[in-house]
């Protein structure tokens, strides 16, 4: 190696996306960005991200998979987890006892739930109480336009499905003290400012006539009976979440970024399904698609990357070639695709800016996540680390290494520990994003551009 090549190579110099771009994949961005924040707008909860998913599953030929199936290279199939979780595959060439090519994302995010029983009047206002979801900034959600969107489940075994406040519909709001009365609260900390059993919805305010008590809250009841069937005891059997109602939409006088609600991590989600949906010629391995719910609490329920759910599907396909599910899963390998925190200079103490994601440098990869000295992280080793640079490089991917804040400033976690805990070889990586976990999340159209061609190239490969 002559000395100009060495010396290119002490450093790893960030370089902006913008200047290693081929300029004829600016077009393919911006569509891919376009069909990007059609999903975003049409998958608002992890239900519609399941539905709307299958729905662009099937138009690319996928069938759902049926125990027993017979499965040949090329089958495309899907399986439905109780409409929370969505899991994928397209069979490759090679036999499942050589592993498979996997990436995971979770497609729930922070939100507010309503409560059993949430419907109350005081004041002669109509309120509905919430439980927040997730790791939120509580005083981020006052005064944001909200819409609901769930299902109602009723005793005769029939769902409603519930959308209040979408397109010109009126909206729902959570109030806020006005500063000229807000002495008391700015003398308590952010967290304090906003406590969660005050984040109530305003509803309504006007009363039904000819009664004489809790009238505003009988008249929203009856409008939501009139439209939707369902009664005041039946918020008992409903999952019904408020969320922002801002439309995905272009951010920058450039129109270079995406804002929107959900992005983590709906971000990777669709880059995940997209890329499985896009594949042209079958793999060499079979490439599997997993989209998964409750990763904002710990993965946890029949429905989170910890569920055998993912297990069972696994082991249905290995046994349509009589391979043991444990001779395929220490053989394969998963993108563990969650977003990752993008240096923000309006906040730079809380980041090491040497080893941060920057909007615009590419798809970041994390070898460990976690908090304080790597608490809850998979680690990965040096070796995958090497074979994602390897795959990524080869593939023309913009990528950038990232940790999430500076050391003993926080951290998080992702789904690689629940998929490590498999003996699957696991790599974080993900679309770096700024105001993370906040109602109106933004991030570079490059980056996820750039998730996209990484997980395609995982499938490939």
């Amino acid at each position: 190696m002559e000395a100009k090549e060495w010396k290119e190579t002490l450093l790893m110099e960030k370089k902006n996306g913008y200047d290693r771009m081929p300029a004829g994949e600016r077009e393919a961005m911006e569509t891919y960005c376009q069909g990007y924040k059609a999903f975003m707008n049409a998958a608002r909860t992890e239900r519609e991200c399941v539905r709307e998913g299958i729905r662009l599953a099937e138009e690319k030929g996928f069938r759902a998979y049926e125990r027993g199936m017979k499965l040949k290279a090329g089958d495309r199939v899907y399986r439905n987890n109780r409409d929370k979780m969505l899991l994928l595959a397209v069979i490759g060439q090679k036999s499942l006892a050589e592993g498979v090519q996997i990436a995971a994302a979770h497609i729930d995010s922070p939100r507010l739930d309503l409560k059993p029983s949430p419907l109350y009047e005081d004041s002669e206002l109509a309120y509905l109480k919430t439980h927040y979801y997730g790791g939120i900034r509580k005083y981020q959600w006052v005064t944001v336009p909200l819409e609901i969107h769930g299902v109602v489940a009723l005793k005769d075994g029939k769902s409603v499905d519930v959308v209040i406040g979408e397109g010109d519909e009126p909206k729902l709001v959570v109030n806020d003290l006005l500063p000229h009365l807000a002495g008391e609260q700015r003398k308590k900390t952010l967290d304090e400012g906003i406590a969660g059993e005050q984040l109530n919805i305003l509803a309504g305010s006007e009363p039904m006539e000819g009664e004489e008590k809790d009238r505003v809250k009988l008249a929203v009841m009856k409008r939501l009976y009139e439209k939707y069937g369902f009664t005041e005891a039946d918020f008992i059997s409903a999952e019904l979440e408020a969320v922002p109602a801002a439309r995905a939409m272009d951010i920058g006088l450039d129109a270079s970024m995406v804002g929107a609600y959900g992005q983590d991590d709906r971000v990777c989600g669709y880059a995940a399904l997209k890329a499985l949906l896009d594949l042209g010629e079958i793999p060499g391995r079979t490439a599997v698609c997993v989209l998964a719910d409750k990763e904002e609490i710990g993965s946890v329920g029949v429905s989170g990357m910890n569920t055998k759910a993912f297990d069972t599907f696994m082991e249905d396909l290995c046994d349509s070639q009589d391979v043991p599910v444990r001779a395929c899963l220490e053989k394969s390998f998963c993108l563990s695709a969650d977003v990752t925190a993008a240096y923000d200079p309006n906040f730079g103490d809380a980041y090491e800016k040497r080893n941060a994601s920057f909007l615009n440098y590419g798809v970041g990869l994390c070898k460990y996540t976690g908090s304080r000295g790597k608490s809850g992280a998979s680690d990965a080793s040096a070796e995958l680390v090497a074979y994602v640079r390897r795959i990524f490089d080869d593939s023309g991917v913009i990528w950038q290494m990232a940790e999430l804040g500076r050391v003993d400033a926080g951290g998080g976690g992702t789904v690689a520990g629940f998929m490590a805990n498999r003996n699957i070889d696991t790599l974080d990586a993900g679309v770096p994003v700024l105001a993370m976990h906040a109602p109106f999340e933004v991030t570079a159209k490059l980056d996820c551009y750039m998730a996209y061609k990484g997980m395609a190239a995982v499938y490939r490969n």
